[in-house]
């Protein structure tokens, strides 16, 4: 019996208890399935699937009440402007980083500058801010190669050539000064019972966990960048909710200056940002 677009729908109560988004993620599956935007599903709720489309929402749907990421099975993730490939070697962005975009944004010129993401993973931060200014040259710098091709990918597909993917551990491969450093790095404690919980069940634990309490690679970042970043540059971290203060701590250390730390749209502390010392 073929199946209607309305009962597709419905089927969002198989996802109850295992998603908080479950209506969208079965408009979602039915958007890709059948190649048409949302408008369509409640425009045309009477057509039905034809064979091959419902077998292929079936296995996506059972995907995802297995609890498999809804990004991971479509393929692709939102994120700023952009329309992200994902896959499982490294995390999947999220909204509340849109947050390291608009800081950076408020702190850099429309002119030639030098900017760096840290840890890029799919490319998200990288990606999204050289395609706000042309002017710009980012390196997106990553340890996994298998997330480094995937960054790489997603350049060739959005036609960014004003961003460099490299491949190495934080700062390493950066060559030169910068205006700007950003980084989501690991910062989830390895004991934290999160990390069997959700999508980060199926993300890579070397992309979420740092050791010293999930402090490690924030530090490292903190030490590193102050030899690449210009006199008055930026470095942007995100870290965990309760982190805010330690990550000011290890920034005045490593004597940044203008430390501060901004809230996500849940109000949860998520970015802290510093300022390079300015030359004497």
């Amino acid at each position: 019996m073929s199946l209607r677009i309305d009962q597709a729908l419905a089927r969002a109560s198989e996802l109850s208890g295992l998603s908080d988004s479950a209506d969208l993620d079965v408009q979602l599956l039915l958007e890709t399935v059948l190649d048409k935007p949302r408008s369509y599903l409640y425009t045309w709720p009477e057509r039905s699937l034809t064979m091959p489309q419902q077998q292929l929402f079936e296995a996506q749907l059972q995907r995802r009440i297995s609890g498999e990421p809804i990004a991971h099975i479509l393929g692709f993730r939102d994120f700023w402007t952009l329309s992200l490939e994902v896959d499982s070697s490294t995390l999947i962005p999220r909204p509340e980083t849109e947050l390291l975009v608009e800081l950076a944004l408020e702190r850099l010129e429309r002119r030639p500058q030098r900017i760096a993401d840290l840890g890029t993973g799919t490319g998200a931060l990288a990606l999204s801010l050289a395609s706000e200014c042309k002017l710009w040259q980012v390196s997106a710098v990553e340890f996994s190669p298998a997330a480094a091709a995937l960054a790489e990918r997603n350049r060739v597909r959005l036609a960014l050539e004003n961003v460099d993917v490299l491949t190495g551990s934080w700062c390493e491969p950066l060559r030169g000064q910068f205006d700007l450093i950003v980084s989501n790095p690991p910062y989830i404690d390895p004991e934290d019972p999160h990390l069997y919980q959700g999508d980060v069940r199926f993300e890579p634990r070397s992309a979420l966990v740092a050791e010293d309490h999930g402090l490690a690679d924030i530090r490292r970042i903190a030490e590193q960048a102050s030899a690449c970043l210009n006199p008055g540059a930026w470095l942007l971290l995100e870290h965990g909710y309760d982190q805010a203060e330690a990550v000011r701590n290890i920034l005045a250390a490593e004597y940044y200056q203008a430390i501060q730390t901004y809230p996500d749209l849940n109000g949860h502390d998520r970015v802290t940002v510093a300022r390079m010392i300015e030359a004497l």
